[in-house]
């Protein structure tokens, strides 16, 4: 697998480039059969329980944007990554990388709802560092993180147990953290009230952990709902089915998208999870979500079939289109 010359923003997006950067690259130099390159977290033994980890990175611009900011942002993001495999997220580290200019009061600001953030999810900021860069060198503020939390044992969750005539459910509407982040960048013209979904996605994971049907879950960040589609199709070697009609899509959302010629199947959520269960358990499993307030407008979207490793979109007509993997990068500095 050939990568091209230089590093592209299409290398960051979550798709096709960044799979293979990832695999020709950092995968084949490791070398280390520990090393998941499919997972957002890894278990590891300790004594009674399995402690999991995750790391994460984040670079979204504006800082600020409507329903959510780089801080708040950075705790939800890495809490939902240990969320969607079954983890109580307990401990974080955070590192900041500050670029040379950027106003205190407006560093106080994010720091303190990243505060206000993990101490609603009783999340510890244990450790960190920081790194201040010389002017033009950042983004203003960039954050990573590396988060701790505990899972039963018994859980088990992964792409290795989807099995044909599988159900796929995503727990509320697409695409909104994307397009609000667009729009606060004013950079067309457009203006709205949209909020960001950003949030902590454990109420809805921890809902669904006693299913026995219960077999894989992710939340969609990164190119969007077809990208988790196709990473899971890649996998297992099987074709998703989504339908188009019975996906949630706001119509704000839906608007831009038509304005601006994107697809709200490929931009991120911060706030949702697709998950994937027996066909037996789909229905108790969207009943657990919309139970919960995050849950209102959860929906059954696909099934897994046996094929070719695929996505097809039945589209509202009727009809039937392949859903090609994400190549270039739609909205870079998303997340």
């Amino acid at each position: 697998m050939q990568l091209d010359t230089y590093i592209t923003l299409a290398h960051g997006n979550g798709g096709r480039f960044m799979r293979e950067l990832i695999q020709t690259i950092f995968a084949r130099h490791l070398d280390n059969p520990a090393l998941d390159v499919h997972a957002d977290a890894v278990c590891l033994p300790w004594h009674q329980s399995e402690i999991v980890i995750t790391t994460d990175g984040f670079t979204v611009k504006p800082l600020e944007f409507p329903g959510g900011d780089i801080g708040s942002l950075a705790i939800h993001g890495t809490i939902n990554d240990l969320a969607v495999v079954g983890a109580i997220p307990r401990y974080l580290t955070l590192n900041t990388f500050i670029e040379e200019g950027l106003e205190i009061v407006q560093l106080d600001r994010l720091i303190a709802n990243l505060a206000t953030a993990a101490k609603a999810e009783n999340v510890a900021v244990v450790a960190g560092d920081t790194k201040v860069v010389q002017r033009g060198e950042g983004g203003g503020l960039y954050l990573a993180t590396t988060g701790i939390g505990f899972r039963d044992p018994t859980v088990r969750l992964g792409m290795e147990y989807i099995q044909p005539q599988d159900v796929i459910l995503v727990s509320g509407a697409i695409g909104e953290h994307g397009t609000a982040v667009m729009l606060a960048r004013q950079q067309f013209g457009l203006h709205g009230d949209l909020h960001s979904d950003a949030a902590s996605v454990l109420p809805l994971t921890q809902a669904l952990l006693s299913l026995s049907g219960l077999r894989f879950m992710r939340d969609p960040t990164r190119g969007g709902l077809a990208t988790v589609a196709h990473e899971i199709s890649q996998v297992t070697g099987y074709t998703l089915k989504l339908y188009q009609a019975a996906i949630p899509i706001q119509d704000p959302v839906q608007s831009v998208c038509d304005i601006l010629g994107y697809d709200p199947l490929y931009l991120a959520c911060e706030g949702r999870v697709v998950a994937v269960t027996a066909p037996q358990q789909a229905d108790e499993a969207l009943a657990r979500w919309r139970d919960l307030p995050q849950g209102q407008s959860a929906a059954i979207i696909g099934h897994v079939q046996v094929g070719p490793a695929r996505v097809i979109l039945q589209t509202q007509l009727g009809g039937e289109r392949l859903l090609e993997e994400l190549e270039d990068d739609p909205l870079p500095r998303i997340c």
